[in-house]
């Protein structure tokens, strides 16, 4: 396969990858991965690489407009942020330890949580329980509505913590933003409403990634030649799901439909894990 060929496939895939990923909210490194390693034959370790910097780029895109909009809880993100570099540094740390075809398994087994977490119904219910290390911190907050402003607060700190610190850890492993841990996280054990978790989980995303990335491109992972198709194609994608997401009614088959391609892709995954051939 010659440059051009190879760039021209990985560009068309990062495209899709970032499409599917802006219209489901799981990002484009659940598909990224999988077509550089089991398509295009590329070392584990330098696909990790690539995914990591473009969840930078399209973290950085799509979260200024929610910070905006004024959706994005700035402050628990900016705390929360704190667990996740811790663990996202510790993950990248082990990734280089950990054996590729261990890594393969471990991404299919994500991968699969994943799809199951994005397939569950999300409660739009507003916490007003009072927390007091949430008082203390202050990171209750409320988000704009077709009302006005709704107020909510913030519960299971030191839990959330916790979660956040393991979250970092998958994403420096795997390569991926880890929004979906994330968003349960901040939805499931925090109680913040969906939106402001989904939100506030894309504003982490990217700097989670780039805590990673440090360590990646230190070893030598950051490879320009598959980082710039792969960027160049996943933002492009991204943009033009946002714009396919705003004029469609209803996106709920669209779940179905990336949560069928990504079990497809985690069991591939695994049996090539297994088999030691990733």
């Amino acid at each position: 396969m010659t440059v051009l060929t190879f760039t021209l496939i990985l560009l068309a895939g990062a495209y899709a990858a970032g499409l599917l990923g802006s219209l489901t909210g799981l990002g484009g490194g659940f598909v990224v991965i999988p077509l550089l390693t089991l398509a295009l034959g590329v070392d584990i370790h330098y696909a990790i690489g690539a995914s990591l910097v473009s969840a930078i780029a399209t973290s950085s895109g799509s979260a200024a407009a929610y910070v905006k909009e004024g959706i994005t809880n700035m402050r628990l993100g900016i705390f929360l942020e704190i667990a996740t570099t811790i663990g996202a540094f510790t993950g990248a740390v082990l990734a280089a330890f950990i054996p590729a075809h261990f890594i393969a398994i471990l991404f299919g087994t994500v991968l699969i949580c994943s799809a199951i977490i994005s397939l569950k119904k999300k409660s739009n219910e507003v916490n007003l329980k009072k927390s007091y290390l949430a008082e203390k911190l202050q990171l209750d907050g409320h988000f704009p509505e077709a009302g006005g402003f709704v107020a909510y607060r913030v519960i299971n700190v030191a839990g959330g913590f916790a979660m956040m610190i393991v979250a970092g850890i998958i994403s420096g492993i795997l390569g991926i933003g880890s929004g979906a841990l994330k968003v349960v996280a901040m939805d499931g054990v925090m109680r913040i409403p969906f939106k402001v978790s989904t939100t506030t989980s894309n504003f982490m995303i990217g700097v989670t990634a780039a805590a990673s990335a440090v360590v990646y491109l230190q070893r030598g992972y950051i490879e320009p030649g598959i980082c710039m198709p792969v960027v160049i194609g996943v933002v492009l994608g991204a943009l033009s799901g946002s714009k396919i997401l705003v004029r469609t009614a209803s996106a709920a088959w669209l779940k179905y439909l990336f949560a069928g391609i990504i079990l497809i892709l985690a069991i591939q995954m695994i049996y090539n894990g297994i088999l030691g051939r990733v």
